[in-house]
């Protein structure tokens, strides 16, 4: 390589001259996957920049090469043993690999180099919008309740969409405005806060590769009467009377199916938590997942004066105090 030609490679890399190992192998795996040919289709620049970018990684990622190249920059290959200064193939080889058997390109990444800096345990859907292939994440506009988006590296943007519960339950297609373009999105069954919505495509238009990163969607819900999240549960709370915590009985508890009939154990305490199994919300993993039901006590505000009456009678032949123990607390 004659001396016009000399490269950066650290600013190829774009990592400072004394940039660590992980740095430089952080930022390789990064810039490969972004111009990686099988991800640029025909894209003869993105194809040469894929090379610059696995050159200045063998480099850089070689103690010894990286060593001569920093003693003599322009001319560390005439310092060099590599006959004929020239390449071989990448260190890390791309070619006929299938990305189809991955869910998103973050899954390459960690798969790729060992899972740096990536969540391996994130859960992932994949389904398609009319506008094209779109990726649901679980651990989270459209019209109304979509949010200004903010820039992040490649062209990739966020939004905040806020959905009630039955929309994010049931699922629902939402219209965005995104600038000057209107989109049509479909949200899977089961998005709730933390979920997020991944639409391919729909960002900005990166500055640098002149390609359009992704829309990410974060759901955020707007609170319910009734429903509340308990992890991946829906937890609630249901009021008995006095009579029914003592005696037990049959009720009625809404479910996001309607109603269904729950049995109170007799003696049950304020408090205590009872179990609705396959009623809660939609799970990832298929199915349904519980309803925890809270049980709290109502006493009668304006009791009839029968009710009067017989309250009267039920005290004055109570046997079982409820504060017996205090007597024996003490500092």
């Amino acid at each position: 390589m004659a001396s016009t030609d000399f490269k950066d490679y650290y600013a190829i890399l774009g990592v400072g001259k004394t940039a660590g190992a992980e740095e430089i192998k952080k930022a390789f795996r990064k810039l490969a996957l972004k111009y990686h040919p099988d991800r640029n289709p025909g894209d003869k620049a993105a194809e040469a920049r894929f090379k610059e970018v696995s050159e200045a990684y063998e480099v850089l990622s070689d103690p010894e090469k990286r060593q001569k190249y920093d003693q003599f920059g322009q001319y560390w290959r005439q310092a060099g043993s590599q006959p004929g200064g020239g390449f071989g193939r990448s260190p890390v080889d791309f070619g006929g690999f299938d990305f189809g058997r991955y869910g998103s390109f973050e899954e390459f990444i960690n798969d790729l180099l060992g899972g740096l800096g990536g969540n391996t345990n994130t859960r992932t859907r994949t389904y398609r919008s009319t506008n094209g292939r779109s990726t649901y994440q679980s651990p989270g506009g459209f019209g109304t309740g979509f949010n200004t988006t903010t820039q992040s590296t490649g062209g990739d943007r966020e939004a905040t969409i806020r959905l009630t519960f039955t929309e994010a339950f049931r699922g629902i297609q939402k219209r965005l405005n995104v600038g000057s373009e209107i989109i049509d999105v479909r949200i899977p069954p089961g998005a709730k806060p933390g979920s997020r919505v991944r639409v391919r495509g729909k960002g900005n238009m990166s500055a640098y590769s002149q390609q359009r990163g992704d829309l990410y969607l974060n759901v955020d819900l707007e609170p319910h009467n009734f429903f509340a999240f308990d992890g991946d549960n829906l937890v609630c709370e249901v009021p008995i009377t006095p009579d029914e915590a003592v005696l037990g009985a049959d009720i009625q508890v809404p479910t996001p199916d309607g109603l269904v009939t729950m049995k109170v154990p007799a003696g049950i305490r304020g408090g205590q938590t009872l179990r609705l199994r396959g009623k809660g919300w939609v799970s990832l993993k298929g199915g349904r997942t519980d309803q925890l039901v809270k049980i709290a006590i109502a006493t009668p505000p304006n009791p009839t004066s029968v009710e009067r009456e017989y309250y009267e009678k039920i005290r004055k032949s109570r046997t079982y105090n409820p504060r017996q123990h205090l007597k024996t607390v003490h500092l």
